[in-house]
């Protein structure tokens, strides 16, 4: 099947993943501005997996 190496990478993945969303969502949550609508960014960051939130931390943010 799986060997355990195979499995810790894959678990630090999804962690990962996990975070870099939870990190743009708070981000997109606290921003008055962004470059286009809230809701799809925050579509974006949801449904688009690891290249949503990055997406949004590069694009989106509105300085």
């Amino acid at each position: 099947m799986f060997s355990v190496r195979e499995i810790l990478l894959l678990v630090f993945l999804i962690v990962l993943q996990l975070i870099l969303m939870f990190l743009a969502l708070l981000d997109l949550r606290g921003r008055e501005r962004v470059t286009g609508p809230k809701w799809l960014w925050f579509l974006v960051i949801v449904f688009i997996g690891t290249l949503g939130p990055l997406a949004y931390l590069v694009f989106g943010r509105k300085d």
